[in-house]
């Protein structure tokens, strides 16, 4: 099979994408509106942009009207009405349901941490507040915002922010800061309503000498 995007309706080319980049990383964004209210949702085009300076970057899409969403528009730079900050909170197993429910489409001035239940806690950095139930939380200042297709309804956005202070669970971090991923727990997100978790790990060595090595499946394989 082999497809052209542009014969594809945007429901067809979401569909594509989301169902073969699998398993994603969820940011839980939280912002703060310049009224003051706190707003939480969940983006799964999400991934680290840089270790120097420290940055990550997730899409967030317009409305079904071209217009912005909450998070979007709370942390577009001063200069274009919003605060230029936001956090982004891991997303693990144990919330899986609030994470979801962030999702539903409130009004402005109503907040998702109401909603949810969480905890907005204060940050060290930047104003909008973290979540304080989640295990690790990154401070940003908005970098940069590019408009794939401005306007557009549902069209992409690529947001970059810089890291300027993090938040961690002491029981995550060994030596050389190498993080637990089984302590951390990651909810990944797959296609539809599909999420998934870590069951299984293993290693692979870097190189050549990857083609050569046994994987743990295929060895317990072998053996039945």
């Amino acid at each position: 099979m082999q497809l052209d995007p542009k014969q594809l309706s945007r429901t067809e080319r979401y569909k594509l994408l989301t169902g073969v980049i699998i398993p994603r990383p969820i940011a839980f964004v939280s912002t703060l509106s310049p009224d003051g209210v706190p707003n939480l949702a969940p983006y799964s085009f999400f991934s680290g942009a840089g270790a120097d300076p420290m940055a990550l970057m997730f899409c967030p899409t317009t409305k079904d009207d071209g217009s912005d969403k909450d998070t979007l528009r709370n942390l577009l730079p001063q200069a274009e009405g919003g605060l230029g900050e936001f956090v982004v909170n891991a997303s693990v197993v144990d919330h899986a349901r609030e994470i979801n429910a962030a999702s539903a489409n409130l009004p402005a001035d109503e907040s998702e941490f109401t909603l949810t239940g969480l905890t907005p806690a204060e940050c060290a950095v930047v104003r909008p507040p973290r979540v304080a139930e989640c295990p690790v939380s990154f401070e940003c200042k908005t970098l940069q915002v590019i408009r794939l297709a401005p306007g557009v309804p549902t069209s992409g956005v690529v947001v970059i922010g810089e890291v300027v202070h993090v938040w961690m669970d002491d029981a995550l971090v060994g030596e050389r800061m190498h993080i637990d991923a089984d302590k951390l727990a990651p909810l990944a997100r797959l296609a539809g309503g599909l999420y998934s978790r870590i069951t299984e790990t293993f290693t692979v060595p870097r190189g050549q000498d990857a083609l050569t090595t046994a994987l743990p499946f295929e060895v317990k394989k072998r053996e039945r």
